[in-house]
Protein backbone atom coordinates (compact mmCIF):
# COMPACT_ATOMS: atom_id res chain seq x y z
CA UNK A 1 0.00 0.00 0.00
CA UNK A 2 2.78 2.50 1.01
CA UNK A 3 4.74 2.10 -2.39
CA UNK A 4 0.76 2.37 -4.39
CA UNK A 5 0.73 5.71 -2.61
CA UNK A 6 3.97 6.81 -3.25
CA UNK A 7 2.89 6.09 -6.98
CA UNK A 8 -0.06 8.12 -6.55
CA UNK A 9 0.90 10.35 -4.84
CA UNK A 10 2.65 12.01 -6.86
CA UNK A 11 1.77 10.80 -10.44
CA UNK A 12 1.99 14.19 -12.47
CA UNK A 13 -2.17 13.10 -13.95
CA UNK A 14 -3.25 14.43 -11.38
CA UNK A 15 -2.75 16.91 -8.04
CA UNK A 16 -0.16 16.00 -5.47
CA UNK A 17 -1.08 14.38 -2.16
CA UNK A 18 -4.46 13.13 -1.23
CA UNK A 19 -7.78 15.28 -0.87
CA UNK A 20 -9.17 13.47 2.53
CA UNK A 21 -5.83 14.27 3.81
CA UNK A 22 -5.34 17.97 2.40
CA UNK A 23 -8.41 19.24 1.79
CA UNK A 24 -9.42 20.78 4.85
CA UNK A 25 -6.43 21.83 6.78
CA UNK A 26 -7.54 25.56 6.42
CA UNK A 27 -11.28 25.83 7.41
CA UNK A 28 -13.03 28.79 8.22
CA UNK A 29 -16.06 28.31 11.20
CA UNK A 30 -18.49 28.31 8.25
CA UNK A 31 -16.03 24.55 7.04
CA UNK A 32 -16.10 22.53 9.91
CA UNK A 33 -18.67 20.38 9.07
CA UNK A 34 -16.57 19.10 5.97
CA UNK A 35 -13.18 19.37 8.41
CA UNK A 36 -15.10 16.66 10.36
CA UNK A 37 -16.11 14.54 8.10
CA UNK A 38 -12.84 14.32 6.32
CA UNK A 39 -11.50 13.64 9.88
CA UNK A 40 -14.18 11.03 10.20
CA UNK A 41 -13.28 9.43 7.40
CA UNK A 42 -9.32 9.40 8.05
CA UNK A 43 -10.19 7.75 11.85
CA UNK A 44 -12.37 5.37 9.86
CA UNK A 45 -9.38 4.33 7.36
CA UNK A 46 -7.32 3.87 11.03
CA UNK A 47 -9.52 1.46 12.84
CA UNK A 48 -9.85 -0.30 9.04
CA UNK A 49 -5.91 -0.65 9.72
CA UNK A 50 -6.33 -1.49 13.19
CA UNK A 51 -8.68 -3.95 12.38
CA UNK A 52 -7.10 -5.84 10.04
CA UNK A 53 -3.99 -5.95 12.14
CA UNK A 54 -5.68 -7.60 14.53
CA UNK A 55 -7.10 -10.00 12.37
CA UNK A 56 -3.87 -10.84 11.35
CA UNK A 57 -2.47 -11.37 15.36
CA UNK A 58 -5.92 -13.56 15.70
CA UNK A 59 -4.66 -15.67 12.86
CA UNK A 60 -1.51 -16.04 14.35
CA UNK A 61 0.51 -14.20 11.21
CA UNK A 62 1.52 -11.56 13.73
CA UNK A 63 2.92 -11.97 17.27
CA UNK A 64 0.44 -11.84 20.69
CA UNK A 65 1.76 -8.98 21.77
CA UNK A 66 1.52 -6.54 18.80
CA UNK A 67 0.13 -2.79 19.62
CA UNK A 68 -2.88 -2.92 16.72
CA UNK A 69 -3.78 0.56 17.17
CA UNK A 70 -0.46 1.96 17.94
CA UNK A 71 0.90 0.12 14.55
CA UNK A 72 -2.14 1.28 13.01
CA UNK A 73 -2.09 5.47 14.13
CA UNK A 74 1.75 4.75 13.16
CA UNK A 75 0.70 3.69 9.83
CA UNK A 76 -1.72 6.90 9.35
CA UNK A 77 0.80 9.02 10.21
CA UNK A 78 3.53 7.90 7.80
CA UNK A 79 0.71 8.08 4.68
CA UNK A 80 -0.37 11.42 6.23
CA UNK A 81 3.21 12.14 6.33
CA UNK A 82 3.88 11.01 2.73
CA UNK A 83 1.01 12.95 1.68
CA UNK A 84 2.25 16.21 2.90
CA UNK A 85 5.82 15.39 0.98
CA UNK A 86 4.34 14.90 -2.00
CA UNK A 87 2.46 18.04 -1.67
CA UNK A 88 5.81 20.05 -0.98
CA UNK A 89 7.23 18.15 -4.47
CA UNK A 90 8.79 15.51 -3.48
CA UNK A 91 9.73 12.63 -5.96
CA UNK A 92 8.28 9.03 -6.10
CA UNK A 93 11.67 7.35 -5.24
CA UNK A 94 12.08 9.64 -1.67
CA UNK A 95 8.31 8.68 -0.94
CA UNK A 96 9.46 5.14 -1.60
CA UNK A 97 12.17 5.24 0.59
CA UNK A 98 10.01 6.50 2.88
CA UNK A 99 7.64 3.31 2.63
CA UNK A 100 11.08 0.90 2.96
CA UNK A 101 11.58 2.54 6.18
CA UNK A 102 8.47 2.77 7.44
CA UNK A 103 7.62 -1.27 6.62
CA UNK A 104 11.04 -1.57 8.53
CA UNK A 105 9.32 -0.95 11.46
CA UNK A 106 6.65 -4.26 10.67
CA UNK A 107 6.51 -6.99 13.31
CA UNK A 108 8.29 -10.06 12.43
CA UNK A 109 5.61 -12.31 11.57
CA UNK A 110 4.73 -15.26 14.20
CA UNK A 111 5.73 -17.84 11.65
CA UNK A 112 8.64 -16.91 10.01
CA UNK A 113 10.68 -13.80 10.29
CA UNK A 114 9.71 -10.09 8.36
CA UNK A 115 6.42 -10.06 6.20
Amino acid sequence: MLRYLAADYTDPSHPPGCLLITAATNCGPGSQDVKAGLRAMREETKASFAARIRADVDAGLLPADVDADGLAAFYAAVIQGMNQQACDGVAREVLERVADAAMAAWPESARQGPL
